[in-house]
C-alpha cells in the first residue's frame, strides 16, 4: 500500500505578513500539508524564527523581507520564487497594521487620516499581491489567491473605524479576482472568522473597544463569545486548517466565495 500523498505536495505557497500570528499559523499548516512556503514580511527575525520551526517539523521554508504595498518588491520576489521553484501556486495575504488610533473611536470623532489609513493600506497590499500572483498563475493555468477577514466585513459593528469598510472591500475584491482569473484556472477565496483570542492583536483590539464602552477586556471578550453559536471564538488552528484545505485541489470547486468560520455569528 503506497504512502498517502499530502494535499499540498509540490505546491509553492507565498505568505505575506508571515511574521504575524495569522500568517505564521497558515504558513505552518501549508508546510505541514506538503507545500514549500515562502515567508515574507518586514520583520526578518520573526520570519527566520518561523522558518526554523517549520524546518524542525520537517517542512521547507524560505524567507524574504517584502513590503506588501511595494509593487516592485512584490514582483521581484515572485520572479525569484518562480525562478527557483518553478511556480507560484498559493498566495495568502495576512498583513496587518497597528490598531491604536484606528479602532475604539466613534466615527464622528475619527480623523479622516485614521479612517483612511486601513482602507488605503490593506486594499493596496491585497491588490498588489493578488494581481502579481494572478499574472504568474494564469499562464500555468492554476493557482489560489487567499485573504482573511472578520465578521464586521458582513455585519455592522461599532467603533471599528475604517476597518469595517476595508474588510467589506476585500471581500468585494475577492469576487472580482475570481470573476477575472477564474476562467484561467485561478481561484480566489476569502476566509471570514471571528476575532481570534489566540492572536496578540486581539488583546489590543478588545482592550480598545472595552475602554471605549467602559468595561473590562475580559467582559468584552465574553460579549463577543456570546454572539457565536458555539459560545467561543474561531481559533488560529481552525483558520489554518481550513486555509490549507481550500488551498488544495480538494476545494477545486470553490472560488469567488467566503468560507464562513464565524461559528454562527453570521448565518448564511
Amino acid at each position: 500500500m503506497g504512502l498517502k500523498r499530502m494535499s499540498l505536495e509540490n505546491k509553492n505557497a507565498v505568505v505575506y505578513g508571515a511574521g504575524g500570528a495569522v500568517g505564521g499559523a497558515v504558513a505552518r499548516a501549508f508546510a505541514r500539508d506538503g507545500a514549500r512556503v515562502f515567508l515574507t514580511g518586514r520583520n526578518r527575525a520573526a520570519l527566520d524564527s518561523l522558518a526554523k520551526q517549520i524546518a524542525a517539523d520537517g517542512g521547507s521554508a524560505e524567507t524574504a523581507e517584502v513590503d506588501a504595498v511595494d509593487e516592485g518588491a512584490v514582483n521581484r520576489h515572485l520572479d525569484a520564487v518562480v525562478a527557483s521553484a518553478g511556480s507560484v501556486d498559493v498566495s495568502f495575504n495576512a498583513i496587518g497594521i497597528p490598531q491604536q488610533g484606528v479602532q475604539g473611536i466613534p466615527l464622528a470623532e475619527l480623523s479622516v487620516d485614521s479612517f483612511r489609513r486601513p482602507i488605503v493600506t490593506y486594499t493596496t497590499a491585497h491588490f498588489v499581491t493578488a494581481t502579481a500572483a494572478g499574472r504568474r498563475m494564469v499562464p500555468q493555468g492554476s493557482g489560489v489567491i487567499m485573504m482573511h477577514t472578520p465578521e464586521p466585513a458582513r455585519i455592522g459593528a461599532p467603533l471599528v473605524g475604517g476597518m469595517g469598510p476595508m474588510w467589506a472591500a476585500l471581500e468585494g475584491l475577492n469576487r472580482s479576482l475570481s470573476a477575472e482569473f477564474g476562467p484561467y484556472g485561478v481561484r480566489s477565496l476569502c476566509l471570514r472568522t471571528t476575532g481570534m483570542v489566540d492572536t496578540p492583536v486581539i488583546d489590543v483590539v478588545f482592550g480598545l473597544h472595552a475602554e471605549a464602552i467602559g468595561i473590562t477586556a475580559e467582559e468584552f471578550a465574553g460579549i463577543m463569545n456570546g454572539m457565536t453559536h458555539r459560545k467561543r471564538p474561531t481559533s488560529l488552528a481552525e483558520l489554518a486548517d481550513v486555509a490549507a484545505l481550500l488551498a488544495s485541489d480538494r476545494a477545486a470547486a470553490m472560488t469567488g466565495t467566503v468560507a464562513n468560520l464565524t461559528g454562527g455569528v453570521i448565518v448564511d
